[in-house]
């Protein structure tokens, strides 16, 4: 039997949860299809739970057009909601002369990005900030912050059950067939089901590339190629040495291994970047921990390495490869001919800061 629905948003991760929010809020009736058995389980538990401000992005880019939105979306969403949040800075140290020569260039790269509270500091004044600190010079990020991604799920939830949608766990998609003005979707699970549907938004993250390929009619040439950037964590057994979030740099292909803590104190440091195929493996090497220890005692040079203990690993859904800059893509009915789907992909970092900003473009391409 098929059963006629509004909208249907694959994926309960944080992006999935958002966009049905908005939508439900808008006045749709959404259902959230979810092939895992709780909500969030893979890149949106997974991953540094920060707060980007929006500084290394390349100008005109989508992430760099919503960064700063989502970001301040998401500060306002915590307080009204009571979901646990610090804003508390961050450091981005130049632990070289070469480092230091780029500050200038990261700032009004930021700057272009709507980002306007930046302060270039000598060592001095990042040694006063932050004792256990070593290095030449560093940009200070006020508005960077830290949030428990899981009370955010849960809001987030709560706001679009509220608005009336509903959440199908444990149901991966099957397969779908696009019709004239409608698509229909077959789901497997304990409960099979298909349900035709007006619009389908595609949040399902590691496997967003797949899940449009299984439908019928979505043309391949519009849906990009993802690659899986797998990346590491240390928890740190000793005590918290930072209050701020402490980061080296950005490269190219990553954001380096940084300095992190969660909301409950722990300190961590991650993620590394390796390339995988689709064997989706969520182990830590503990050999691992003396590349970490290296990396961060560039900045943190008091560092035990025996109290680095292996903590998580996670695995961001990236459009480009190693050493190349990709973006985000919200694929609409202009991208792919489509009407009745939009296809989200490539959503890594900062993919929980702009989780509001994404389903507040969702809504306007829906309204196209």
């Amino acid at each position: 039997m098929t059963e006629r629905v509004d909208v249907v948003v694959i994926g309960a991760g944080v992006v999935g949860l958002a966009v049905a929010r908005a939508l439900a809020l808008a006045g749709r009736d959404v259902i959230i299809v979810e092939k895992n058995d709780t909500i969030g389980e893979e890149t949106s538990s997974r991953n540094s739970e920060v707060i980007h401000a929006g500084i290394q992005y390349k100008p005109g880019g989508v992430r760099a057009s919503i960064a700063v939105r989502g970001r301040d979306l998401l500060y306002d969403y915590c307080r009204s909601h009571n979901v646990n949040h610090k804003r508390c800075g961050k450091l981005l140290v130049a632990t070289n002369q070469v480092d230091v020569a780029r500050l200038d260039a990261l700032k009004a790269n930021a700057e272009l990005n709507g980002v306007d509270d930046l302060e270039i500091v000598d060592a001095e004044t990042a040694k006063a900030m932050e004792p256990a600190v070593e290095c030449n010079a560093a940009i200070l990020s006020p508005s960077s912050g830290i949030v428990d991604s899981h009370g955010l799920m849960l809001a987030l939830l709560g706001d679009a059950e509220d608005a009336g949608a509903s959440l199908a766990l444990s149901t991966p998609m099957t397969g779908g067939v696009v019709s004239r003005d409608d698509i229909e979707l077959t789901f497997g699970g304990v409960e099979p089901m298909t349900l035709t549907t007006s619009l389908v938004v595609n949040c399902g993250g590691l496997w967003s590339d797949r899940v449009a390929r299984s439908v019928e009619g979505i043309p391949g040439a519009t849906i990009p190629q993802l690659k899986f950037a797998r990346g590491q964590y240390f928890t740190y057994s000793g005590a918290a040495p930072f209050e701020r979030l402490i980061y080296p740099l950005p490269r190219a292909d990553s954001q380096g291994v940084h300095y992190t803590r969660d909301l409950g104190g722990q300190a961590k440091l991650g993620p590394d970047i390796n390339f995988i195929d689709d064997n989706v493996d969520y182990t830590v090497d503990p050999s691992a921990r003396s590349r970490f220890a290296e990396e961060a005692k560039t900045f943190w040079p008091s560092l035990d390495r025996e109290k680095l203990v292996p903590g998580y690993a996670g695995i961001r859904p990236k459009t480009a490869g190693l050493g190349e800059e990709g973006d985000f893509v919200f694929s609409g009915p202009e991208s792919h001919g489509v009407a009745s789907y939009i296809g989200l992909y490539g959503i890594e970092s900062p993919g929980l800061t702009t989780c509001l900003a994404i389903a507040e473009k969702v809504v306007e391409l829906a309204r196209e």
